[in-house]
């Protein structure tokens, strides 16, 4: 079992396959991208069944596979099917914006992947479009309600943007009163690439509550998980559910079970860190198992407490960008 310097079991991982994305959604990059890294920087996928079978040896039972977007790479498929035969994972589960995941929706139910997270920040096409700076509306919308009404535990990820999405905030909301799907509203945060710089947010998670209650004064909160990063809550008669996530103001530190990989190896052991050491270049040495999983013990026996903490650590941290970071 992982256990941090704070007592805290981390048995969840945000695992990166890519740190490439084919939308250029303009809160996480420039328009013309970043500096995406070479492929020989990138995990292998053998490299990735590895590293994970030595996690889910440590007491790791739940992956989330991340990017970039993810269905970028080719060889994705590889991956899942290997994380499927790995005894003692119990949640596989995926970070996707939905564009490219179709032709894999099958499999996928077959592999037993259930929990998908959708990146969705507009119902309305026009905003949408002007957000992701590309047009795969009706590919994103489409594929969602498919992976809706095939039965996926499908949660959409929609971070409230100043001055850009807020209006649709309750309309996106509205697709909870049809389907059985959580929309999970986040606070913005300054991982763009450097591309904008902020100290506070116009939209924190209780200015959107207080925007949905104007709407919808009887929503009820729901009991959450210890370690979940989201307050939910439901409306009276709508199928699904509601949540926000406040990922700028941190109010779930405390019970933190999580640890990122990017694509390229680093280990962060939180979001508001810098790297604390890169697994990819121990894996293509000659250090055995056992000495990997020792330095990956030694990470996280460094951790900071809160991610406010973490940022006081590493100045500059936000000059990176979610995509390179790892969803």
């Amino acid at each position: 079992m992982l256990v941090d310097n704070h007592n805290r079991k981390i048995n969840y991982v945000r695992l990166a396959v890519t740190d490439r994305c084919n939308l250029r959604c303009n809160y996480c990059m420039p328009a013309e991208g970043i500096d995406f890294a070479k492929n020989d920087k990138l995990f292998t996928i053998d490299e990735l069944g590895r590293l994970s079978e030595m996690l889910v040896s440590q007491g790791v039972d739940k992956i989330r596979i991340t990017g970039g977007e993810p269905f970028v790479r080719k060889d994705l498929m590889v991956l899942f099917r290997r994380l499927s035969g790995l005894k003692g994972l119990k949640d596989i589960s995926v970070t996707t914006n939905a564009t490219l995941i179709g032709p894999y929706i099958d499999e996928l139910k077959e592999l037993g992947v259930k929990n998908i997270n959708v990146s969705m920040d507009a119902i309305n096409r026009e905003t949408f479009e002007r957000i992701t700076r590309r047009d795969q509306y009706d590919t994103v919308y489409n594929n969602m309600v498919r992976l809706i009404t095939e039965g996926f535990n499908v949660r959409i990820n929609f971070i409230a943007l100043d001055k850009q999405n807020t209006e649709d905030i309750l309309p996106m909301l509205e697709l909870t009163k049809h389907y059985n799907v959580s929309v999970r509203f986040l606070e913005e945060m300054p991982f763009n690439g450097g591309s904008k710089k902020f100290q506070s947010i116009v939209w924190d998670y209780k200015r959107i509550l207080a925007h949905i209650k104007e709407a919808h004064p009887d929503y009820r909160e729901l009991e959450s998980p210890k370690t979940s990063t989201s307050m939910n809550y439901k409306i009276p008669g709508f199928k699904g559910t509601f949540g926000v996530i406040p990922s700028f103001s941190r109010t779930f530190c405390g019970s933190c079970n999580r640890l990122r990989i990017s694509a390229t190896g680093d280990v962060i052991t939180c979001l508001y860190a810098k790297p604390s050491m890169n697994i990819r270049d121990l894996l293509r040495s000659d250090h055995s198992g056992e000495e990997v999983k020792e330095q990956i013990c030694k990470a996280i026996g460094n951790r900071a407490k809160t991610g406010f903490e973490a940022q006081q650590r590493h100045k500059g941290v936000f000059d990176s960008s979610m995509t390179s970071i790892g969803g």
